[in-house]
């Protein structure tokens, strides 16, 4: 290459150098394209049965907006990650995401160890997560969205049902939930709520189980044993993960049917009842904040949506039978809201989105137009109770008349007394 052309290929550089800067670029920037989007779901492990149909419900989002030309003028790239139902996996992962693969925004955990695992990182980071499922509450962040119900929007209210004459009146109460966090500090606040109502100590049982546990035989003998002492009894379950197959599966074999035991599940949706004979389990119940059952216009477009990327992927279980479910709906409203809320803001920058989401507002399936509520960094979410029908449907039977603020520090833990109903700003 001779003096001259040298000369004239470095006036080009500088002149593209100086018209990317014209423009707010850095020279590198045509390689920054895309805004990476983070997916933090186990797609293996025991909680792969629940988690995994919420990577899909994210790619199916990502590819909605896509089409429409992307946020910012820019397309959606998903990078997504299996933590393998390994809550340590969680943490790194979510490093990983943050500081190498330099994602705008996560969407991912299911169980609280998971979240827990991951709180620590995303906070020092300044990341940003959003949380999809039901959960204990008694948490409050400045980098996480909580898009799932806390306590006063599923677990209360179920129970409520459970003691009113249209829930059977229940006087003694099972208390059965997988051994981990979620569960312990759910039933910590359900006993503390059970006991304001006047029921006694001897009238509650509490059992845990490991996660992936299977054989549910003697358990289900002792809940027949602790029913067949007087007083009509119920089950709360807070059992996760596959745990949930061979529990339903060995209720139908003792023959535990609802008129005589009632179960509520908080962690049992259309999803988990795919590998089960749902025939037996009729009448037992589920207390979420969206059923697929739901009739609505909203909902039908975003069933239609869904069995349609179902099918054109081929995933597994859904190309044949497309299934919704609540932490799908929780998926999707979260998506939507962080994307309304890139779009008020201009930009992917963590802090501007945070303060952009305070009152963004999504017509959810369910049927509301659900909100993120101003300070609390929680949705306000309609609650649903329904029954489990042969076809593993659920007919709704109970409702809240319209959205429920959340609680994230319940009232029945008496030293939350003075908690501020808002992040912290650190």
């Amino acid at each position: 290459m001779n003096h001259t052309t040298r000369r004239q290929v470095g006036q080009r550089l500088t002149a593209m150098a100086l018209g990317l800067a014209a423009l707010g670029l850095a020279p590198g920037a045509f390689a920054q394209n895309t805004i990476k989007v983070g997916v933090l779901h186990s797609l293996s492990g025991t909680m792969a049965i629940s988690e995994s149909v919420l990577k899909d419900t994210i790619l199916m989002e990502i590819e909605a907006i896509n089409a429409k030309g992307g946020l910012l003028g820019k397309k959606l790239e998903a990078v997504v990650v299996d933590p393998a139902s390994n809550w340590p996996l969680f943490a790194e992962k979510t490093r990983q995401l943050i500081s190498q693969d330099k994602v705008a925004v996560i969407f991912g955990c299911w169980t609280s160890v998971s979240r827990k695992s991951v709180l620590p990182v995303v906070e020092e980071l300044n990341g940003l997560l959003f949380y999809p499922v039901q959960y204990e509450g008694e948490e409050l962040s400045k980098n996480v969205f909580y898009t799932g119900a806390a306590p006063n929007q599923q677990a209360i209210p179920a129970v409520e049902y459970l003691m009113s004459k249209d829930g059977g009146s229940a006087k003694r109460f099972v208390l059965l939930g997988t051994d981990y966090v979620y569960p312990r500090t759910t039933n910590k606040i359900l006993r503390a709520f059970l006991k304001s109502k006047g029921v006694a100590d001897a009238d509650i049982m509490e059992d845990y189980t490991p996660f992936g546990h299977s054989d549910y035989q003697s358990i289900i003998a002792k809940i027949k044993k602790f029913a067949s002492e007087g007083k009509k009894t119920a089950v709360v379950s807070t059992i996760n993960g596959d745990s949930n197959v061979p529990f339903y599966k060995e209720l139908g074999n003792q023959g535990l049917k609802a008129t005589d035991v009632p179960v509520v599940a908080f962690s049992v949706g259309e999803e988990e009842l795919r590998g089960v004979d749902t025939k037996p389990l009729q009448g037992h119940l589920a207390a979420w904040n969206y059923f697929q059952s739901i009739k609505n216009p909203t909902n039908d477009a975003f069933i239609k949506q869904w069995s349609a990327y179902a099918k054109a992927k081929g995933i597994a279980g859904h190309k044949d039978k497309p299934l919704t479910n609540d932490p799908m709906e929780a998926s999707v409203i979260g998506f939507n809201m962080w994307a309304q809320a890139v779009t008020k803001a201009k930009s992917t920058d963590t802090d501007k989105v945070i303060a952009a989401m305070a009152g963004q507002t999504f017509k959810a399936p369910s049927g509301i137009v659900s909100k993120m509520d101003e300070k609390n960094h929680h949705l306000h979410k309609s609650v649903f109770i329904g029954e489990i029908k042969a076809d593993g449907q659920f007919n709704v039977v109970w409702k809240t008349p319209g959205p429920v603020k959340a609680q994230p520090w319940s009232p029945y833990i008496p030293e939350n007394k003075g908690k501020k109903d808002e992040p912290e700003k650190k």
